[in-house]
This record gives C-alpha cells, sequence and structure tokens, in this order.
C-alpha cells in the first residue's frame, strides 16, 4: 500500500467509509422492523421451501416444511415433509430451549442433543432476530421479483471460521416480513429456504415444543448430550 495517499484518494476513501455505514444503519433500522413485528407475537407459523444446490457436483434437493417458534424463548419445532406432499412428515426437529430432539422417521429414530444458543449456532427460533449478535449486516439494495420490491440484506458472521460465512435476506418492503434466505457454507453448498403463508399466534398444545416418545411407539432414543 502506498504510504501517501492523494487528497483525491482520501476523499473518495472517506466517501466511501461514509457509504457503507450509511447502508449499515439502513440495514439495521430494516431487521429492527422485522424483529419488531416478529415479536409483537408470543408464537408465528410460517411455511418454507428449502432447496439445496452443491456446486461441486451440480445436485439439487428441495423439500418443505414449517416452522413454528415462540419469540424471546428459543422453543420451535420444525417438520419437514417428504416429497409426497404435506400428509407425510420426514423429519421433526423440536426445542424447548434448553433440549433438542432430531427425529428421523425413516429409522424412526430420534438425537436428542443440548440447544445451540451460540451466535452462529442458525437456531431456527432466532430466525428473524438473528442479526442481533454474531453478525455484520449491510443493506444492498432494492430487488424487484414477480411485481414484488423486497429489501436485499447480508449478513456476516463475526466469528472466525464459520460454517455458514454468509446469509442473504430478501425482505417484503411492505410487509416488513423475510421473504427468502440464502446461506452460504465453506464447502460451496448453498441453501434457499423461500417463507410464506406467516400466522402470528397459531394455536399450539402447550406441550407442543417437546418430543414425546408415547407418540412413537418403538422409537429408538440416541441421547448424545
Amino acid at each position: 500500500m502506498r504510504k501517501v495517499i492523494s487528497a483525491i484518494a482520501a476523499v473518495i476513501i472517506l466517501s466511501s467509509t461514509a457509504a457503507f455505514a450509511q447502508k449499515d444503519a439502513q440495514a439495521k433500522t430494516i431487521l429492527g422492523q422485522v424483529s419488531k413485528k416478529y415479536k409483537a407475537y408470543a408464537t408465528v407459523k410460517t411455511d418454507f421451501r428449502m432447496t439445496m444446490a452443491s456446486p461441486q457436483n451440480e445436485t439439487q434437493g428441495s423439500q418443505s416444511g414449517t416452522l413454528v417458534s415462540q419469540s424471546g424463548t428459543g422453543k420451535y419445532r420444525v417438520t419437514l415433509f417428504s416429497p409426497a406432499g404435506k400428509s407425510a412428515v420426514d423429519q421433526e426437529i423440536v426445542s424447548d430451549g434448553k433440549t433438542q430432539w432430531t427425529y428421523q422417521k425413516r429409522d424412526n429414530e430420534v438425537q436428542v442433543t443440548n440447544a445451540d444458543h451460540t451466535a452462529t449456532g442458525l437456531n431456527p427460533a432466532t430466525l428473524f432476530t438473528m442479526y442481533e449478535k454474531g453478525y455484520k449486516y449491510l443493506y444492498t439494495g432494492d430487488q424487484k421479483q414477480g411485481g414484488n420490491t423486497y429489501q436485499a440484506i447480508e449478513l456476516s458472521p463475526t466469528a472466525a471460521s464459520p460454517a455458514i460465512f454468509k446469509v442473504k435476506l430478501l425482505i417484503d418492503k411492505t410487509a416488513k416480513l423475510i421473504y427468502s434466505a440464502q446461506l452460504f457454507d465453506k464447502n460451496g453448498n448453498r441453501y434457499t429456504y423461500l417463507l410464506s403463508n406467516f400466522v402470528p399466534n397459531p394455536k399450539v398444545a402447550g406441550d407442543y415444543f417437546t418430543f414425546s416418545t408415547k407418540a412413537h411407539p418403538g422409537v429408538n432414543v440416541e441421547d448424545l448430550r
């Protein structure tokens, strides 16, 4: 790098830095609006479709599911369906904020682990508030898709060598809801989540965020805690 920087170059650098900070402020405002809307409800439910793309072998997979989560508690239930449709459950991931259960229906097996509360754990319950801790964020402009306008935000984890090194969010400019999230991992895989049918305060049973072995006769329990 040159030791002497001309006055013109210095102005350019300062202008670029100011623009970056301004976009950061815009990103914080946009994400704050999303977080505020989510936190206004005790429980929220959303459908999603997840697509995985791997540049190395050009394979892709797609799966639909639902997410139900409680704001501020770390409680959630993710249900993934088989390609046959919503009548066939393929996998369930359930957490009461302390324990996580991952159930594979095909094997009738559930793995029990401690809930991940790290900043980059990508806990589904923190999908709408993940930016608040462990991430830098940048507003990259508006994008139009299908007649709708979305605000694009890029998140970068502050942790060293994270498994997920970048997250791209598209936020519905009018509804202030996340429309899609793209996760990029260090192996070159890209996971895209399209969210739809946001339902505030759905009715759920008291034990909805725990896994019941009685409801799954013969289930094999693997306690990995």
